[in-house]
């Protein structure tokens, strides 16, 4: 179904794994297409994550991402409060949004006491709904672009958030990486693209404008099957004009799997 199809990812090397070894057992080509990176808001995140749990007491704690994890967890090895930072978040009930960012909090030694079905906002919504929480607290760690969608909602079933921005985004500065894809896209032999955030998005667009107008880019992409791992990257898209296919299942594996179905039709 895939043999010898190459299709592209929104993600860099090191965070695709999944995504490649998918396409390699499906005799299809993989490109990986690292759009953003993270710009972290230093040492003092931590002390801030200390300080906001003291202050804040929070019933739960809620990790949106992976990244979120690591990135918290190793500046706090860096400064010495591994122990302390591992402890505050222990000392609540942890809520993770996906078995990635579940896997990377058992790395750490927290125990994940909820993961919703649905890995997303609304599935943190649900479980949070399923459980009762009215009247609780909750904090979460997370980027500095995300949106609000997720602390509004909370907000309405009657629970408070409090969101602590660990870092900020930017479009992926060194592009040689995507020397091979420009060349590819322009001769139409691009077969499908996932797209994994809403960030992704818009770095792509960042760094394809610099050889493509507006206009050539979205034609060229019309050709393309395009996949949105979930309902805010596909939002993100349409600001662009670009048709896409949302991913049922908001993961690598959902993804892919959308991608393939798309493709044989």
């Amino acid at each position: 179904m895939l043999d010898g199809k190459t299709i592209a990812i929104t993600r860099s090397k090191d965070d695709a794994t999944e995504f490649v070894e998918l396409a390699q057992k499906n005799n299809a080509i993989p490109l990986t297409l690292p759009t953003i990176e993270l710009v972290s808001k230093g040492e003092k995140i931590v002390d801030e994550f200390l300080e906001s749990v003291k202050n804040y007491d929070p019933d739960y704690s809620v990790f949106m991402s992976s990244k979120a994890v690591k990135l918290l967890f190793d500046t706090a090895k860096q400064v010495g409060k591994f122990e302390k930072l591992q402890l505050a978040v222990a000392n609540t009930m942890v809520m993770s949004v996906g078995p990635k960012t579940t896997i990377a909090l058992e790395e750490e030694g927290i125990k994940v006491n909820y993961q919703p079905t649905t890995f997303s906002s609304v599935g943190v919504g649900e479980k949070f709904t399923s459980i009762n929480a009215v009247g609780k607290k909750v904090i979460v760690p997370r980027s500095g672009a995300s949106t609000s969608f997720l602390k509004e909602l909370l907000n309405k079933i009657g629970i408070d958030v409090f969101e602590i921005h660990l870092y900020d985004v930017c479009a992926f500065r060194d592009t040689t990486q995507w020397n091979e894809f420009r060349l590819l896209f322009s001769q139409n032999n691009v077969d499908g693209i996932v797209f994994t955030s809403a960030s992704s998005v818009r770095g792509f667009f960042e760094i394809m404008s610099k050889d493509y107008e507006e206009k050539q880019l979205i034609e060229n992409l019309e050709k393309i099957p395009v996949v949105a791992i979930g309902p805010f990257t596909a939002d993100e898209l349409k600001k662009f004009n670009v048709k896409n296919t949302v991913s049922q299942v908001h993961t690598v594996l959902g993804s892919f799997d959308t991608l393939k179905e798309v493709i044989s039709v």
